[in-house]
């Protein structure tokens, strides 16, 4: 493997070669299945909600925090789990990251009443926030930045990337067989599998030189701070955005924020050193993944209500027509490694959201209630096929320059931005849905929301191209910090 000079001295001297150069397959399928994991996580249980809210006895407003409480742990707690991964060591915070999965998951599974069912949500987006980090900051630290890293980044996104579409139809076939509480259970095998090999496969490699480098200050006000941010962004819309609680949460979110901004620019080791941001590509690079996640990241969200509630499929055949963005994606990402390596990762971006924002508007002209999903099918495959691309080429784009000892807070940053997205555009473009269709709508009018919410999704693609021509052509050698 070529020698990286962002990531040299990762390794001890003794070392000749990197790990990934002595087993960079199984390497790379532990990474990707981890991050498998983390994606379905997110989409699996949208299918599974009818059936949740009834089996367990969910409050009407209250079943949103099946996924509003993944949604504030783990955008929550990622910039603390990014940092730890770099201070103690992205192998033990992968490890742990899996364990608190698979714990999460058997818990949910086993739940008997809403709040042990939410506690566990939140449990699994705290694994996800200390494993998505490390995940990534292994890839970018193991694979040098260039083609090698373009390649790796490709199998990794096609797992995470088509994951997203894959929850949906694990979903409606594990409920519709087996129950809502298989969607749960499933997590707790394929944790325990990528870990065992992740123990025999991924290398340790050192720590940071000083363990005394938390800034627990910082580390503290920044995770308040994000936790109240997106707790505000997902009680919103059911709650109101006036209503005190969620007013409060942004003030004591901005707050805090403020303070934590204040103590990275005095303390001696910060926990975000400030001149990380001096990198274009990571600013850039963090702000599609928010953008992609806001638009993208939604639209499993909306083919569901388009298929079960305007169409009344039933959760597996809502699941089994995720068959065909799944298999697109996951083409998707292989092409967006390859063309990032052969165009440069600003073109393969400009072109993705293009031709995702043209897919997007192509299938919410096909959101009509009298429309087949067959008529849907082409936005659908354009779109899914932009969406793998995107995905790879915004991870290249974001860790690209950055120094290999801050990898983890460089990914958890990225990661970052992809979570708050996720909270911010879900709530967007289910306001635009509801401002169109009014309260009780008819069919037609629910069919009309879809629409609006799906062309707002298109037309904010399409700005996020224009954001992608801001990346510099030519990664600039990595800002010294």
């Amino acid at each position: 493997m070529a020698n990286n000079p962002h990531t040299t001295g990762r390794y001890p001297a003794a070392m000749a070669t990197p790990p990934a150069a002595r087993r960079p397959a199984l390497i790379l399928v532990s990474l990707a299945l981890a991050q498998l994991i983390i994606a379905l996580d997110y989409s699996i249980v949208f299918v599974a909600l009818p059936d949740i809210g009834s089996g367990i006895g969910f409050r009407g407003q209250d079943l949103q925090w099946v996924i509003g409480a993944y949604a504030v742990t783990f955008g929550g707690f990622l910039l603390l789990g990014g940092r730890l991964s770099d201070l103690l060591g992205r192998r033990q915070l992968f490890l742990t990251g899996l364990g608190l999965y698979a714990l999460a998951s058997a818990a949910g599974g086993l739940a008997a009443t809403p709040a042990v069912l939410v506690a566990a949500r939140g449990l699994q987006g705290l694994g996800g926030a200390v494993l998505g980090p490390a995940t990534l900051s292994l890839i970018t630290t193991m694979f040098a930045e260039g083609p090698e890293r373009h390649r790796a980044l490709g199998v990794w996104g096609a797992a995470g990337s088509s994951g997203l579409v894959a929850g949906a139809l694990l979903g409606g076939v594990l409920t519709q067989a087996l129950g809502w509480r298989a969607v749960f259970f499933v997590n707790v095998p394929l944790a325990a599998m990528v870990a065992l090999l992740a123990l025999r496969v991924v290398p340790a490699g050192p720590r940071a030189a000083r363990r005394s480098g938390l800034d627990v200050p910082g580390g503290l006000t920044a995770t308040g701070g994000a936790l109240l941010l997106v707790f505000g962004l997902v009680n919103g819309p059911q709650a109101g955005w006036a209503e005190p609680v969620t007013l409060g949460s942004f003030i004591a979110a901005a707050a805090l924020l403020a303070v934590f901004l204040v103590i990275e620019a005095r303390t001696a080791e910060p926990l975000v050193p400030l001149p990380v941001f001096g990198n274009r590509s990571l600013r850039i690079g963090t702000l599609i993944t928010f953008m992609f996640m806001a638009t993208f990241g939604a639209s499993a969200y909306f083919i569901t209500l388009a298929l079960q509630q305007v169409r009344g499929w039933d959760a597996l055949s809502t699941g089994l027509a995720y068959l065909l963005p799944c298999a697109l994606v996951l083409a998707g990402t292989l092409i967006g490694g390859k063309m990032a390596t052969a165009i440069g990762v600003r073109a393969t971006l400009v072109a993705g959201l293009a031709t995702g924002a043209a897919g997007t508007a192509l299938f919410a002209a096909f959101l009509g209630s009298g429309s087949t999903f067959g008529q849907m099918s082409p936005g659908i495959v354009v779109f899914s096929l932009a969406q793998g691309v995107v995905w790879t080429a915004m991870f290249a784009a974001a860790t690209a320059g950055v120094p290999g000892r801050l990898q983890g807070l460089a990914s958890g940053l990225a990661t970052s931005g992809q979570q708050v997205g996720a909270a911010v555009g879900l709530a967007v473009l289910v306001a635009v849905a509801s401002a169109v269709a009014g309260p009780s709508p008819t069919l037609g009018r629910l069919s009309g929301g879809l629409q609006a919410a799906e062309y707002t999704s298109a037309a904010l693609i399409l700005l996020t191209a224009g954001l992608a021509l801001a990346l510099p052509k030519a990664h600039r050698p990595a800002v010294r910090i």
